[in-house]
């Protein structure tokens, strides 16, 4: 614990370099994810905007990318790091592989939960003259919010996996401290503290998530 207590300035950088990791890649997954999920699903045959071309190659790049493992995908995209971020190492990198790696796994939760919203509401807003994007941003996307929530939650989750990961390969974060100060060093409860407080967070997460989605199930 000695060594926990000396090393506290770092701890609370790497819980903030996590921190800022998780919340920049949720939120750019995010905006790429839905826009993806949506094209996924309003170009499918007999949606909104049905169009076999568009939706062969979106569906191609998600099958694609998606099942890739973050640590090989990060590899994989290390000159595209250098030419955007300038390097390919620290916090600002991580962020930017996470938000790309996760994009496509928030594509298919959209898609996923916006196939499922009922047709008839859709057909009843065309019906009324509503134009389609108003359609998905009035229509779709709402009836779809509750479980799209949960799904966010769902990658949150995935997303502080993937930051702790990105220790092994200088990302920074709790998974470079547990590593670096913990294992590295043979000091297990530093890695058992790191370990707790990811746990903490995920908990955090999960149960933020439930919340909102009650909430949008309950309008």
């Amino acid at each position: 614990m000695n060594d926990f207590i000396a090393n506290l300035d770092v701890f609370w950088q790497a819980i903030g370099e996590t921190l800022f990791m998780v919340f920049v890649s949720l939120i750019a997954s995010g905006i790429i994810g839905i826009v993806l999920g949506v094209a996924l699903t309003v170009t499918r045959p007999g949606h909104l905007l049905a169009n076999r071309v568009v939706f062969t190659i979106v569906n191609v790049i998600v099958n694609i990318v998606r099942p890739i493992p973050f640590i090989i995908f990060v590899a994989a995209i290390q000159p595209l790091l250098l030419g955007v971020v300038g390097t390919t190492i620290g916090p600002t990198a991580a962020a930017f592989a996470l938000s790309l790696g996760a994009a496509f796994a928030v594509a298919r939760i959209v898609e996923q939960n916006l196939v499922a919203v009922d047709h008839g509401v859709l057909e009843a807003a065309r019906a009324m003259g509503a134009h389609p994007l108003r359609i998905i941003v009035t229509v779709l996307i709402p009836e779809g919010l509750g479980p799209l929530i949960l799904g966010f939650s769902f990658i949150f989750v995935g997303l502080v996996d993937m930051s702790a990961q990105a220790g092994l390969i200088g990302g920074g974060g709790l998974g470079d401290f547990a590593i670096t100060y913990g294992s590295q060093r043979y000091n297990w409860p530093i890695v058992y503290i790191t370990v707790a407080v990811i746990i903490v967070l995920v908990q955090l997460g999960q149960f933020a998530g439930n919340a909102l989605a009650r909430k949008a199930l309950r309008r």
